[in-house]
């Protein structure tokens, strides 16, 4: 036997003895798919000693920890001191640092753009993404992502958008006009692998009811926009797994609802302006946050609570959409996104920003608002998801999670319910608590390493070291380099090929 064959066995031995170890020889089936990708790789064992780990189990960090991971999956974790020495492992030296789950964003787009979001979210240390619009693009490099031929996060994803008739989208959106063929655009997500199916604003009952009953049949979750005729109730009673954006929330916990429904009701979807129908609906629900009713919203998130229906608020996009127009034209992140889309997310958020005194002003209260919101519906028991609807203007892949943590913390949650909201609740809502999302043993071989504290600051997480994801090691210097070379893809020209949703969830709508 040759020395690279001699390492090949030691690295498989070294794995089957932390996973006897660890009590986890069921996971021994894995080996071949972990080695198979390059028999002659380091070693599968991964070391990452000496860090204070949190967990994302709740439980307080524990400092001068180790944590072993094996191929894909973590097999042991505790005191440094008490790790037996891994023959062969690549060892990362966390000492004065911390080591967190990686993260997910619950609201993701652009993930086809293969040099530039699946290498700005590792960098970021997401290393687990929900994306929104399940497109053939999104289903490729998917694909691509699975087998290794990209490398990027886990993810989890939608089917094709589907709306009613009368949209702010247009192709490859499903826009249907019939309950038959609201079901057969739930056959199509089911026939593409689409993990749930995406609903959007402008349906009405008799097309959700006909979407709901097929995806129960089929076995996918709803989740999506708020729909803005029914009340939230309906929706949820309909088996809404996840309400986007704060979208139509005000109207159902304000003491003039049923005003407002009457309006929403008489106003109608213009097809030449489909828009017109969306700015009505923003100054309903600004109106409505100025009546918000406690009593109403207890009982509306007594049901919420009771029915697993959660929240993604997306406080990112949701900023931008608030502020004036050039309140981001000169952040530094531009230069990761490609050039030819400056302007068009310029363009799109001068459609919708506020530009007078008057303007500015309620805009900014409405946004502290939907903040102060988030705070209350997570104090009252309904989960609540990290999403930040990158692709949109100025939320920007990997980075935009950051933004979203630091937003959930403003909305009151501690710096330890943020991190879950990103990591323990999001694989819980995913239903894949058991396999993902905390730094435990047989979970998922994701984490990040962070050079400050992020329960001190919640900023801290922005302050990224290694990551490791799918049980492989990105350093520090692979980092560096990965973010050079996006910076650097930036400033080529878009593949002619590319059909990209340069608005994908028309939260900021084109013209």
């Amino acid at each position: 036997m040759g020395r690279d064959e001699q390492a090949y066995e030691t690295s498989r031995r070294e794995f089957l003895r932390w996973l006897a170890l660890a009590g986890g020889a069921g996971l021994a089936g894995s080996l071949p798919a972990v080695l198979a990708a390059d028999a002659r790789a380091a070693s599968p064992v991964i070391v990452v000693t000496g860090g204070t780990l949190i967990d994302g189990t709740g439980a307080p960090p524990r400092r001068d920890a180790a944590v072993v991971l094996a191929g894909d999956r973590i097999v042991w974790t505790g005191h440094r001191r008490e790790m037996p020495a891994p023959a062969g492992a690549r060892v990362v030296d966390a000492r004065g640092r911390f080591v967190i789950p990686g993260l997910w964003d619950m609201h993701t787009h652009w993930t086809e753009l293969e040099r530039i979001s699946p290498p700005l979210y590792l960098a970021n240390g997401v290393t687990g993404i929900r994306e929104m619009w399940g497109y053939a693009e999104a289903r490729d490099i998917r694909r691509r992502m699975d087998a290794g031929e990209v490398l990027g996060p886990r993810m989890v994803l939608a089917g094709n958008i589907i709306d009613g008739p009368v949209s702010l989208l247009g192709p490859p959106a499903a826009l249907v006009r019939t309950p038959d063929e609201a079901r057969a655009a739930v056959r199509e997500d089911a026939r593409n692998g689409a993990d749930f199916v995406k609903i959007y604003s402008y349906l009405d009952r008799e097309l959700l009811d006909a979407i709901a009953a097929e995806a129960r049949a089929a076995g996918l979750p709803l989740a999506g926009h708020h729909v803005y005729r029914l009340g939230a109730g309906e929706v949820t009673d309909a088996g809404m797994r996840s309400f986007e954006h704060l979208h139509g929330m005000p109207v159902p916990l304000s003491s003039r609802e049923e005003e407002f429904r009457r309006a929403i009701a008489a106003t109608p979807m213009d097809p030449a302006d489909p828009r017109a129908f969306f700015r009505t609906m923003r100054e309903l629900e600004r109106q409505a946050a100025a009546t918000y009713s406690p009593a109403k919203a207890r009982a509306v998130y007594d049901h919420w609570r009771r029915r697993g229906t959660w929240q993604s608020p997306t406080l990112t996009v949701n900023r931008v959409m608030t502020s004036p127009a050039d309140t981001y034209a000169g952040d530094p992140r531009l230069k990761y996104i490609p050039e030819a889309l400056h302007p068009v997310w310029a363009n799109a958020v001068r459609l919708n920003a506020p530009s007078t005194p008057e303007d500015i002003a309620r805009q900014a209260a409405y946004f502290r608002f939907q903040v102060r919101l988030v705070g209350v519906m997570h104090e009252a028991g309904v989960g609540v998801l990290g999403g930040t609807d990158c692709g949109n203007p100025y939320c920007f892949p990997g980075f935009g999670m950051h933004d979203e943590l630091e937003l959930l913390v403003e909305a009151g949650l501690t710096p330890m319910r943020a991190l879950q909201a990103a990591t323990r609740d999001a694989a819980r809502h995913l239903g894949r608590g058991r396999t993902m999302g905390t730094i435990t043993p047989g979970r998922a071989a994701d984490l990040v390493v962070l050079d400050g504290d992020p329960l001190a600051d919640i900023r801290n997480t922005r302050r990224v070291g290694e990551v490791v994801t799918r049980g492989r090691l990105i350093t520090r210097p692979e980092r560096e380099r990965m973010l050079a070379d996006v910076e650097a893809a930036a400033k080529e020209p878009l593949a002619a090929a590319t059909r990209l949703r340069a608005l994908p969830c028309g939260c900021l709508p084109s013209p």
